[in-house]
C-alpha cells in the first residue's frame, strides 16, 4: 500500500517482535534478514542438496517462512479484492481495510473449516526465547549475535530432519 504522506520508511516495532526482511536490509534490532552469501532460495535445496551448516539452515527456514507469509497475503488478497486493487483510499483507511479484512477472515475461519490453515488448537507456541529477545533496540551487533544464536540453535536441534 502506498503512503502519500512521505517517501520515508515508517516502522512500528513491537517489543519482542521483528520484521522478516530480505537481504537488502541490515541485520539490526527489529529487522531479521537472511545471511548474505549463503544459499537462500527454496529451489537451491531440492533433491539431496540439504543445508550443510547453521547459516544455510537458518536461510532455508527464513525463505520458507517468507513464502508462507506471501501465500497468506495472497490468500487474503484473493478473498478480499478490495486490498488487491490499486489503493484510492487515504493511507489510514487502507490500514483499517487490511485490519478489517483480517478480522473477517479470522471470523470466517472460526465458524467454518479452512483446508489451508490448520486449526488454532493444534498450533504450538515458540517458547524458546523471552518476550523481548533480550536485545537492546539500538545494538546492531547484539541483534546479529541473536540471529547467529537462533541459527546455531536451529542447527543443533535439527534432529534427523533436513529442514
Amino acid at each position: 500500500m502506498h503512503n502519500n504522506m512521505t517517501n520515508a520508511c515508517f516502522y512500528i516495532l513491537v517489543l519482542g517482535k521483528f520484521y522478516l526482511v530480505d537481504a537488502g536490509y541490515a541485520c539490526r534490532p527489529g529487522f531479521l534478514p537472511p545471511y548474505r552469501g549463503t544459499r537462500y532460495h527454496l529451489n537451491e535445496y531440492g533433491g539431496r542438496h540439504y543445508p550443510t551448516n547453521a547459516r544455510e539452515l537458518f536461510n532455508l527456514r527464513h525463505s520458507s517462512l517468507r513464502v508462507t507469509v506471501e501465500r497468506a497475503f495472497g490468500a487474503l488478497k484473493n478473498r478480499f479484492r478490495i486490498i488487491d486493487n490499486k489503493p484510492f483510499h487515504p493511507f489510514k483507511t487502507q490500514v483499517k481495510l487490511v485490519l478489517a479484512c483480517c478480522i473477517i477472515h479470522n471470523w470466517i475461519l472460526g465458524f467454518g473449516g479452512d483446508e489451508v490453515i490448520p486449526v488454532e488448537s493444534t498450533w504450538e507456541p515458540n517458547r524458546l526465547y523471552d518476550h523481548g529477545h533480550g536485545v537492546p533496540m539500538d545494538d546492531n551487533a547484539a541483534w546479529a549475535q541473536k540471529r547467529d544464536e537462533w541459527a546455531n540453535s536451529m542447527w543443533a536441534n535439527r534432529g534427523h530432519s533436513h529442514t
